[in-house]
């Protein structure tokens, strides 16, 4: 057996092997509740302040299940596409972890609660690709470990490692793709906008935040190769928790290269789990992976199995909301943009902001102005997401209305929002507290317009001779006078007046 560590480009890799990949999305609930008891969920706490006996497997605890956690599950296999069982149960995945305080997990093996789905899934192109659901279904986190004294935050190097429980047993539901093939070169670009849909669709149904930062919503990537023309799949590698978009594509596009390098090579593929490293974009050895037979699964004898009855899943059926891509693709019509503008505004999370401001009263156009200019510059620098600026929709609405009718420019709404931002106040308070108001008084206005002409005679000479273009130098003089609370358009119109030339 051959390892390595070199890889072939990415256009080699692509010319001998096709990509097969199989995503693994665990989604962690947002419930208040831990998904077989009643310890709180809340994020922040005291390590190993929210465990009890049940979620510490203690002999005599028993579970229960957690009623949220199982609609949410059928909510996601509804949105899914899926065929929602009429009964399941749940099985004990039997193995050692640090951080696996019962040493099984509870979960659901061959009986899951949703299965055979579709997600499409829309790429940069605008081309629709679909993604096939193998199933859903219901399971438990584990604990969290924390190495202490090495460099990497792992395990090897480590001088001794710290257990907090607070996470075992949060409900979470693992949604599993059947293998995706055919997607060639695009397989990692497929992987990723997968992911981010699915991130849309977890959203829009409110039954968790889906931030990947956070951990809440995570991916397994499993990838293989075969020789173009052979049916028969290749060994597969599980780069494990991956946490973000970016290196979701990422993981999947190294791993091609890694797989070619070691067929090419002569080398035999291990199956086992791997680990990304967002530094360096690459993979590194984690564990031999095991079958699901090593798991020794059986039912869990301690719960009671679920059935469904098929009123209450026509009663969530009929309350989903609207599928994400139809949501994009009517709002992108509404609103008049192309489809490039509007992966745009996705990519930068803008979507439900800027609905919040047209329902706010602010037009279309001002509303994506606002959130995809100046707000996520600012979300940007400051390394935020848009939701998490201190700023609300209904107060840039206000800012638009301030613009549209006349009481700011662009250049002092800049300002206003600056000043919400640093809170200090609604828009109007801003306005009111550093005197932003447009300079309406046409008395004042014409006062400084004759002051500029006055003063830039030879300017206004060449105006006068038909350079109408070095108006421009004017209104700029004009602007600087009134601290920039002029409307520069009506002050060029008083200045052209004032020098008896047509606009």
């Amino acid at each position: 057996m051959t390892v390595t560590t070199d890889l072939v480009s990415y256009e080699d890799a692509l010319a001998s092997y096709d990509p097969v990949m199989g995503l693994e999305v665990h989604v962690e609930l947002g419930t208040k509740t831990k998904m077989f008891c009643g310890c709180s969920t809340e994020l922040g706490a005291e390590p190993n302040s929210q465990a009890c006996p049940t979620c510490l497997g203690m002999p005599g605890a028993l579970p229960v299940v957690n009623a949220v956690g199982v609609e949410s599950a059928i909510k996601i296999g509804l949105a899914l596409h899926c065929e929602i069982a009429e009964w399941c149960r749940f099985a004990r995945k039997n193995y050692f972890y640090p951080d696996m305080p019962k040493n099984f997990q509870t979960s659901q093996y061959d009986e899951p609660i949703a299965f055979n789905g579709y997600l499409d899934v829309q790429l940069e192109d605008g081309e629709v690709f679909r993604v096939e659901i193998e199933r859903a279904h219901m399971e438990e986190d584990t604990g969290k470990s924390l190495h202490v004294g090495g460099a990497t935050g792992r395990i090897h190097g480590a001088s001794h490692s710290l257990l907090d429980y607070n996470r075992a047993g949060i409900p979470l539901i693992e949604i599993v793709t059947k293998p995706i093939e055919g997607a060639g070169e695009r397989a990692p670009e497929v992987a990723k906008a997968y992911v981010a849909e699915l991130r849309e669709l977890i959203k829009a149904l409110g039954v968790s935040e889906a931030r990947m930062e956070q951990g809440q919503m995570r991916c397994d990537v499993n990838l293989s190769l075969r020789p173009h023309g052979r049916e028969k799949f290749g060994t597969r590698s599980e780069t494990k928790n991956v946490n973000s978009l970016r290196s979701v594509e990422r993981a999947a596009r190294f791993e091609i290269q890694r797989h070619a390098a070691v067929l090419n090579s002569g080398g035999t593929i291990i199956q086992e789990t791997r680990h990304f490293h967002e530094d360096t974009g690459s993979t590194t050895s984690g564990r031999v992976k095991e079958e699901a037979e090593d798991y020794r699964y059986f039912p869990e004898p301690d719960l009671v199995p679920v059935a469904p009855s098929r009123e209450w899943v026509e009663e969530l059926r009929a309350g989903l909301p609207e599928q994400p891509l139809a949501r994009r693709n009517r709002l992108r019509e509404e609103w008049g943009v192309t489809a490039h503008d509007m992966q745009s505004i996705l990519n930068a999370g803008a979507i439900d902001s800027i609905v919040a401001t047209i329902a706010a009263g602010a037009d279309a156009a001002s509303a994506r102005k606002w959130w995809m200019g100046e707000l996520a510059r600012t979300a940007n620098e400051s390394g935020v997401s848009l939701d998490a600026l201190a700023i609300t929709p209904e107060q840039v609405a206000r800012v638009t209305a301030l613009v549209n009718e006349g009481s700011l420019n662009d250049k002092l709404a800049r300002q206003v929002i600056e000043g919400v931002l640093k809170g200090e106040g609604t828009p109007d308070e801003v306005v009111e507290k550093r005197g932003l108001k447009v300079v309406s008084d046409e008395g004042a206005l014409t006062t400084a317009v004759e002051e500029a002409i006055a003063g830039n005679a030879a300017i206004a000479d060449k105006i006068r001779g038909g350079k109408v273009a070095a108006v421009g130098a004017l209104v700029g003089a004009v602007m600087k006078a009134t601290r920039g609370q002029a409307d520069a358009a009506r002050v060029k119109e008083l200045i052209l007046e004032k020098l008896g030339v047509e606009g």
